[in-house]
């Protein structure tokens, strides 16, 4: 045994654990250099580029196509408004062709009446009192005030 203590520490066995020990950290080194190369090679630089040029060259095609869909539920919009007053004109066209619709109307907005019936107007005797005679509170015509107003607009720090 004593010939085997002293094979284990012989200058020999030590250097060849030592150069092993060494090729295993070379390698380890290797492996990893080898793994942070590949993950960036020709290929996936390539795609990388290929794919900005796709995003780029689709960027403006898909607001454009945004946009225009936008514009479509627009005026489908407008569509549906416009289809909502041709009923309702038509509706209106209708009821004008009813003489006794053209008869109300007449009576109530023009004030017409048939032959011998007597119209009334009723006033209301409050409604005169909120006029005034064209005189503002300072007891002058309102064209005097009106033309102090804009001789005072004229003037600067008024």
């Amino acid at each position: 045994m004593a010939k085997g203590n002293r094979d284990r520490f012989s200058t020999a066995a030590r250097l060849k654990v030592l150069g092993e020990q060494t090729a295993a950290r070379v390698y380890r080194s290797q492996t990893k250099r080898q793994a942070r190369r590949s993950r960036l090679t020709g290929r996936a630089a390539l795609l990388a580029l290929v794919m900005c040029s796709l995003v780029v060259a689709l960027a403006y095609p898909m607001r454009q196509y945004v946009s225009q869909r936008g514009d479509i539920a627009e005026q489908r919009r407008k569509e549906h408004d416009a289809a909502a007053q041709v009923e309702r004109l038509r509706d209106e066209k209708a009821r004008l062709q009813d003489d006794a619709y053209i008869k109300r109307l007449a009576r109530e907005h023009l004030h017409m009446q048939f032959p011998g019936e007597t119209g009334y107007t009723v006033t209301d005797p409050s409604a005169g009192k909120g006029r005034h005679d064209g005189k503002a509170a300072t007891g002058r015509p309102w064209h005097q005030n009106l033309w102090d107003g804009v001789d005072k607009a004229d003037r600067p720090g008024d």
